[in-house]
């Protein structure tokens, strides 16, 4: 461990391990496998790193990371590369020639670190290589896109427990940002970790503000959100991730947002390669960028200043959510999670469950899951506390969500339940078919639309019963109802209404039904200092520390140019804020500043001294 700890400070520029990071890294060192759930921004890669830099000096072999995706890889790559690393990847975007390379590289001894894909690690050459290699462990990031009920399935993660089959002497480190205690077993159980030591970490961001609205104008709700917390003082837009369910609506989005002087770039997997590739790496490599973007796009990726994660469709589950917005903030600056959500959302999931050509046991898993999200966007406690709980911990109320910052409203709905239930039933007896929330709406509020005389639903009992409620009032019933399952959503493809077998007790008056209370969405321009979770590096700089992080942004950002990665590869803000607090005038004082490890020492440090002595 004194190695350990040594390289942390001489390559990564860190005092001291932080949490369970020590116990895990002597742990995979002294060659024992282990899986670790560690949220993001928790420093996960060092939990590998590390351990593959001690036992590669050891003499034992080269650590070689199984990863998911070819941004992610590059990215960490390149950042190892600045650290003095001798790292490398094998995927796709190679030539034969460099690919070759790479081969004899980690056959020769010659690399630390190699990232591969888990396509190519399983192909019977690769395997072969390996066993003519000397390998000092194995890492598999993102290990819950083993689970066939994730979010993030890849079926090439079901075969790595051959690693455990070929090379039984070589430790294995399973980590991944969100699995449930069902994911967990499954990864234990797929990846033959029977005997592996776990260390689950706690599951809070508390940098990250959780906000979840009501749906009115969804596009414009999001306009505001990012002009009054994401705008910043010269115009531009803080960096951030709007995700949307659909190609098109991404497309749309990202269009619509440029026309309001926004910066933002779609992506999906329905664009062609090269403009998707350009696309993120504008994001990953310039400020002020916001990608719209389907779930495609995301996973593993490494920007650490990215200060919000919008979603303008409901996820699929709460791990899905949990992985999405947890790209924000992994600097450890605060940042925004924010969600638009309405009765369509709570419709189209059901829907899509319910249409899908997974088996009945899928489909419950899947209608287990989308149940705890809607119990998440609904609770009018504490949002974090529910999240938390999700993944087994406990948690008291945060303060730092938009339920406890605003605790909403609750009131005994159950009479306007019974009446939204009653109209269900009367309209589909009626008629034979079921309708949708709009029609229903328009029966309770006695409204004489054609459809309704048409069908002679304004003959019904529960015509006009519900006058008092406003439309959108009824939706937020509706939708609860949905939500809490006393209602379902017909199989015939228009998104109607079936009761279900709950909602017999409250039909019968045999159960009460507490809802939250509908509130009028407000739009605002300005972010109130309680409402907003802006980062500030530069919180309480005086005009000359300010000067020197402008000067320091400005030289970061023609360095990062010259050698080809992003700005945050060469240092991250929290950095750059501490050198322009402190003011160092000697190389020894750089020393001591948390993130400036031996070799950017030495590559950057008289010119960060430079920039600072400009004063």
């Amino acid at each position: 461990m004194s190695r350990a700890l040594e390289i942390l400070n001489e390559v990564f520029g860190y005092p001291a391990f932080r949490g369970q990071q020590r116990d895990i890294v002597e742990h995979v060192a002294d060659g024992g496998d282990c899986l670790v759930l560690m949220p993001t921004g928790g420093g996960k890669s060092l939990c590998y790193q590390i351990p593959s830099l001690v036992r590669r000096e050891a003499g034992l072999g080269a650590g070689v990371v199984v990863s998911p995706l070819i941004a992610l890889m590059q990215d960490q790559v390149a950042a190892m590369k600045e650290l003095g690393v001798r790292a490398a990847y094998l995927n796709s975007t190679l030539t034969g020639a460099e690919a070759a390379a790479t081969e004899r590289a980690l056959r020769d001894g010659d690399l630390d670190l190699l990232y591969v894909a888990p396509e190519r690690l399983m192909t019977p050459r690769f395997l072969e290589l390996l066993e003519r290699a000397r390998i000092g462990l194995f890492a598999i990031d993102e290990a819950h896109c083993v689970s066939q009920w994730g979010h993030d399935f890849r079926p090439e993660y079901m075969q790595l427990s051959v690693l455990h089959e070929r090379f039984p002497s070589v430790p294995r480190i399973a980590l991944t940002a969100t699995a449930d205690a069902i994911t967990r077993d499954e990864i234990v159980h797929r990846l033959a970790l029977d005997e592996a030591r776990v260390f689950i970490s706690s599951f809070d961001r508390p940098n990250i503000r959780y906000r979840i609205v009501e749906k009115d104008n969804a596009r414009s709700q999001l306009l505001d959100f990012i002009r009054a917390e994401h705008t910043n003082d010269d115009g531009t837009t803080d960096a951030g991730v709007i995700y949307c369910l659909s190609r098109r609506k991404v497309e749309e989005t990202a269009d619509w947002l440029k026309t309001q002087g926004v910066r933002a770039l779609p992506y999906h997997a329905g664009m062609d390669f090269e403009t998707r590739q350009r696309h993120q790496e504008i994001f990953q490599r310039e400020e002020g960028v916001v990608i719209c973007a389907t779930i495609a796009f995301g996973m593993g990726i490494d920007k650490p200043d990215v200060r919000f994660v919008a979603h303008l469709d409901l996820p699929k589950s709460v791990e899905g959510y949990y992985q999405e917005t947890g790209r924000a903030g992994r600097d450890g600056l605060p940042a925004n999670a924010w969600m638009a959500y309405g009765l369509g959302d709570v419709v189209q999931q059901r829907k899509m469950i319910d249409e899908s050509e997974a088996d009945e046991t899928h489909k419950r898993v899947q209608t287990s899951k989308l149940d705890a999200l809607l119990g998440l966007c609904e609770t009018a406690a504490c949002r974090r506390v529910r999240l938390l709980s999700y993944f087994g911990e406990a948690s008291k109320p945060c303060g730092n969500c938009d339920t406890c910052l605003e605790p909403p409203a609750t009131w005994d709905a159950s009479r306007e339940a019974q009446m939204a239930l009653s109209c269900v039933f009367r309209a589909r007896r009626a008629s034979g078919f079921h309708f949708g929330a709009g029609h229903l709406i328009d029966i309770l509020r006695g409204n004489q639309t054609e459809k309704v005389r048409e069908r002679g639903h304004d003959t019904l009992s529960t015509f006009g019963i519900g006058a008092e409620l406003s439309e959108p009032e009824w939706r937020g019933v509706f939708r609860q109802l949905v939500a809490y399952g006393y209602l379902t959503v017909d199989h015939d493809g228009f998104g109607a209404f079936m009761l279900t077998e709950s909602s017999k007790p409250v039909l019968k008056g045999e159960q009460s039904v507490t809802l939250r209370r509908y509130v009028k969405p407000t739009r605002t321009r300005q972010a109130s200092s309680r409402a907003s979770g802006r980062a500030d590096p530069t919180a309480g700089m005086g005009p000359r520390e300010r000067a020197r992080w402008d000067r320091l942004r400005a030289w970061r950002t023609d360095t990062a140019k010259s050698d080809g990665v992003p700005a945050y590869v060469i240092f991250h803000d929290a950095t750059l804020a501490e050198i322009a607090r402190s003011a160092p005038d000697t190389i020894d004082d750089l020393r001591h500043i948390p993130g400036i490890g031996a070799r950017k020492l030495e590559r950057f440090g008289d010119e960060l001294l430079e920039v600072v002595g400009a004063d």
